[in-house]
């Protein structure tokens, strides 16, 4: 691991940002350029000692869960995302498969949908990112791990996740996820990625298993989904699916539905959010 590039190449990118760059506000006036330490600590969910650490050549070698982190806090490109990662002695993802490096423009992108539930996932449905807004509308999934990390495994294999959403919604929704996979693995056919995921389902659910025998075919690019949310009651939306160029990620953008009171039930949950997020972890210590 080379300390000292991995901390002067944190350092640069940082003063290369500005607030306005990462959806932050801008604060008082700044005696040094670009973003503060504890801003990118911030983004990439690390302590800020953590983080200055790494830019003072003198924090542990960083895991890939962090290293990954670090990438989307500073919006760096595949390229720059790659190198990073030889710095810390680690072997960069693998681009042929599942893409789980979000690039900087959709980063943006995200951030400037501050007050809109939004999210990046997978084209498997792996979540990679959530503004605020998301995290207050479906709970927190950062701290999900390995498969739990997928909206459909989850759906079909834990039945307390289905909570979310009114019973009378399930089939609809269920099948939806099927139908969107099938297109998924017709795109991608042979990816030892797609074949695991499915198996994996096919094995866990039978509800899967016999959706999947359906054959049923639709990638999933606007939808309506009832959200139960503890504090606000049921909250009517239309979930909008943006794709990339090469439609390995997407950016779900919840919006109120017309004619509901959705609008004044987001309102309500952003407001009561304010005050709810915090308490960062250290990853030297997880």
């Amino acid at each position: 691991m080379d300390r000292t590039e991995l901390a002067d190449f944190l350092r640069r990118r940082r003063e290369q940002l500005t607030p306005a760059d990462v959806g932050l506000p801008p604060g008082v006036r700044r005696r040094t350029p670009g973003l503060r330490r504890d801003e990118v600590a911030l983004l990439a969910g690390m302590s800020t000692d953590y983080y200055t650490r790494l830019e003072q050549s003198r924090g542990p070698r960083p895991s890939t869960q962090v290293l990954a982190s670090l990438a989307r806090a500073l919006r760096f490109s595949s390229d720059e995302r790659d190198y990073l990662y030889h710095l810390c002695d680690q072997s960069p993802p693998g681009r042929e498969h599942t893409d789980k490096h979000v690039g900087p423009g959709l980063m943006h992108l995200l951030a400037k949908l501050d007050d809109t539930a939004a999210t990046v996932v997978t084209d498997l449905g792996e979540v990679l990112v959530q503004n605020r807004m998301h995290t207050l509308l479906v709970g927190d999934h950062g701290s999900r791990r390995g498969w739990d990390r997928f909206y459909a495994y989850r759906w079909f294999t834990d039945i307390e996740s289905r909570a979310t959403f009114p019973e009378e919604d399930w089939d609809r929704l269920g099948r939806k996820h099927v139908a969107d996979l099938r297109a998924t693995a017709a795109r991608r056919a042979g990816d030892a990625d797609v074949a695991e995921f499915i198996g994996v389902l096919r094995s866990a659910s039978t509800e899967f298993d016999r959706f999947w025998d359906e054959h049923e075919v639709a990638v999933r690019l606007s939808d309506t989904k009832r959200i139960q949310h503890p504090q606000v009651g049921l909250i009517d939306t239309i979930c909008e699916t943006l794709l990339t160029p090469n439609a390995a990620q997407r950016l779900l953008v919840y919006l109120p539905r017309p004619g509901t009171d959705a609008a004044e039930k987001l309102d309500l949950l952003r407001v009561i959010g304010t005050q709810t997020l915090g308490g960062i972890e250290d990853p030297a210590q997880s």
